[in-house]
Formats: C-alpha cells, structure tokens, sequence
C-alpha cells in the first residue's frame, strides 16, 4: 500500500513538474520564470526524497538538503538583483 501511494506521489509531482515547465516558457515576466525554477526545484526535491524512500538509498535525502540550501540562496540572489541591483 505504502509503494502505490509513493508511485501517486511520484506521479503527481511529475504532473506539478509539467505544468511548471509550461510556466517557465510561458511566463512573460522574468519574475514569473524565477519562480517557476524555484517550484522546480522545490518539485524536483520531492523527487528525491520519494524515490530514495521508494528505493531505500536514503543517503540521497543529504543531496535533497544541499540541493534545496542552493536554490534558497539562488532565489535570495535573484530577488537581491531584481530589486537593488549588486
């Protein structure tokens, strides 16, 4: 039971990834791309963590965490961009 509600979940953040990728080529701001790239990295997170749950690596969970730390300090950097300028 636990596997088929892990493959849900795998799908339906795969299906998130799809309408964000739509987002990113469609968004006509630049704003609007940044945070379809930060849902991305926040879907593509998830990923990592179900399917090292599903595949019982969980050293990949420590990949999710680093990954994560980057696409904060990405967006903070690109918020501090857009709004002052470095």
């Amino acid at each position: 039971m636990a596997e088929t509600l892990i493959a849900l979940a795998v799908v339906l953040t795969l299906l998130g990834n799809l309408f964000n990728i739509v987002r990113l080529v469609k968004g006509p701001t630049a704003i609007d791309r940044v945070i379809a790239i930060d849902v991305l990295t926040v879907t593509s997170i998830t990923l990592v963590v179900l399917l090292a749950h599903f595949g019982e690596r969980f050293i990949y969970v420590d990949v999710a965490i680093v990954y994560g730390l980057l696409s904060f300090l990405g967006v903070l950097a690109v918020a501090r961009y857009s709004e002052k300028g470095f």
